[in-house]
């Protein structure tokens, strides 16, 4: 059974060592890494299309991922039995060089994983709210729970797009919300986002943490420490959530 978590209210937090809920595997370089987190993640999928005929994959933009994106869109496995979609996306149009969706063309699809079906997030649109009740119907649609999400972290401790100071955090980290995506817009991000919830990315059979480098593992610290709250630093609610230890791969 999941913890629960009150975004607002706290308590709880503070009387729990999260530091149990995070099982670290640490190597030596990105190379290392991202051919280990690949691997990793091709076993759910493999087990998922042996067990129940499909796989479902989610999966994070940003600089951080592009290796581990490459590595996995080369192994095999039944890819036509896949889909892959996004944790978040900026509100910018699929060729632009922000976006995550591009990110995927460039990096997953190039290989034999091109075969997978693709759900993006975006939708042409003026803004995300304008397209979110579709979108959320596209996620709905899908074979959920994920076999397998894969989060980032940046040097504010977000996670998605959960940001701090986001207009719809509170209700993104809603741990009892039914909303799958939401839209949201922060200081931090230079532009509006759409990001699936707190519960949406719980609701899978395996949960990664993708993170590099000496710095972003002070931020993780930092949202371990029992007096920083979810609102500060969201990576925090999803540790405290999950309803298994979250795997963390990571390397300076």
């Amino acid at each position: 059974m999941k913890m629960q978590l009150d975004p607002v209210r706290e308590p709880a937090i503070r009387r729990r060592d999260l530091h149990a809920n995070l099982i670290e595997h640490a190597y030596a370089d990105s190379t290392t890494l991202a051919r280990a987190l690949a691997s990793a993640v091709a076993c759910d999928l493999r087990d998922a299309i042996l067990t129940r005929g499909v796989g479902l994959l989610a999966v994070s933009g940003g600089s951080t991922p592009r290796q581990f994106l490459r590595e996995l869109g080369r192994i095999r496995l039944d890819w036509s039995r896949v889909t892959v979609t996004l944790v978040d996306e900026r509100w910018v149009a699929p060729d632009d060089a922000r976006s995550n969706a591009r990110l995927l063309r460039e990096t997953l699809f190039t290989g034999v994983a091109a075969a997978a079906r693709f759900e993006p997030l975006f939708e042409p649109a003026r803004d995300p709210a304008s397209a979110l009740l579709r979108i959320a119907r596209r996620i709905d649609a899908l074979p959920l729970p994920f076999d397998a999400v894969v989060l980032g972290m940046g040097n504010d401790g977000h996670t998605a797009s959960l940001f701090p100071g986001g207009d719809t955090l509170v209700q993104a980290l809603d741990p009892h919300g039914r909303e799958r995506v939401v839209a949201l817009s922060a200081p931090a991000a230079p532009e509006p986002r759409v990001t699936l919830t707190l519960p949406t990315l719980l609701a899978t059979a395996a949960l990664y943490l993708h993170i590099e480098g000496q710095e972003k593992r002070q931020v993780l610290a930092r949202a371990l420490d029992p007096q920083t709250r979810s609102e500060q630093m969201p990576i925090r609610a999803v540790i405290k959530c999950a309803g298994e230890p979250l795997r963390m791969y990571w390397c300076p």
